[in-house]
């Protein structure tokens, strides 16, 4: 499935188009084999249309939930880095209001913490940016546990320990986004998806073939439309793969909120 995903990963277009060819392929194989059955058998494809009826409403069936399926992936990516970005957000905000070297480092960090993981989540089928970018964050965890850890040790108050469970949480949210785009389509089910499609259009084929009415347009317009919605599904459920990304402007919102760090306002003047 490596090469599937290389092709995909260069372009969707490409693999569509090969993905269609594939079926049309199919769909001939299966008439050129239905017309020569048909040859002195007539009236053999009777019943024939009822199973080929059955075939690609069962095709359609596995598409629905594999469409739902790689939607939910694609929306717990999404989710996914929405609460990252908090995470970030809220563990930078408590280490800036603690009046401490240590915590001044911790929300260095984090800023940078963010940037990494922006780039882990842009990351393409590229896996050497992917390595880079989770040995980056993985030194990255450590330093800025090594100082939480430094300053409960310091000063163990509630404030620290909110800061040590937000921190907590913020690598927590990073395993969860690291683990959602990892998890994509199962390769078997991949394959039970085109394989089903291939023989629903060989299928078609034949019911065509017994019949001696190729109807080719209109085979075409179908094939299009299965193909549309397998590349749909494949884009939806590929993380670093295809046109429908997982975006990263969650980071860029928090990494906006870091500039000009935090503005102490005096008190009013009481009368």
């Amino acid at each position: 499935m490596a090469w599937i995903a290389e092709l995909a990963g260069w372009s969707v277009v490409a693999f569509g188009l090969l993905l269609f060819v594939v079926q049309m392929a199919a769909r001939e194989i299966g008439y050129y084999v239905g017309r020569r059955h048909s040859k002195g058998h007539e009236g053999r494809g009777e019943g024939v249309g009822a199973v080929v009826g059955a075939m690609l409403g069962l095709l359609a069936f596995v598409l629905a939930l594999t469409l739902s399926f790689a939607n939910a992936r694609f929306a717990e990516r999404r989710a996914g880095t929405l609460a990252e970005a908090n995470a970030i957000g809220t563990a930078w905000l408590r280490a800036e209001a603690i009046d401490h070297p240590r915590a001044v480092e911790i929300a260095r960090l984090l800023e940078e913490y963010a940037e990494m993981r922006a780039a882990f989540v842009r990351a393409g089928y590229d896996a050497g940016a992917i390595g880079a970018a989770n040995t980056r964050t993985t030194e990255l965890q450590s330093e800025v546990w090594g100082h939480v850890t430094a300053l409960v040790r310091d000063r163990a108050d509630p404030v620290t320990a909110s800061l040590m469970a937000a921190v907590n949480e913020t690598f927590d949210a990073s395993t969860a986004e690291r683990f959602a785009l990892a998890f994509t389509l199962p390769p078997r089910l991949f394959w039970i998806l085109i394989g089903m499609a291939l023989l629903g259009m060989a299928a078609l084929g034949y019911q065509l073939g017994l019949r001696g009415n190729p109807l080719r347009i209109l085979s075409a317009l179908l094939i299009a439309m299965w193909t549309l919605i397998i590349v749909s599904i494949l884009d939806l459920a590929a993380a670093r793969v295809g046109t429908l990304r997982t975006s990263a402007v969650a980071y860029e919102w928090t990494r906006d909120g870091f500039r000009g760090g935090v503005t102490i306002p005096a008190l009013p003047a009481r009368p």
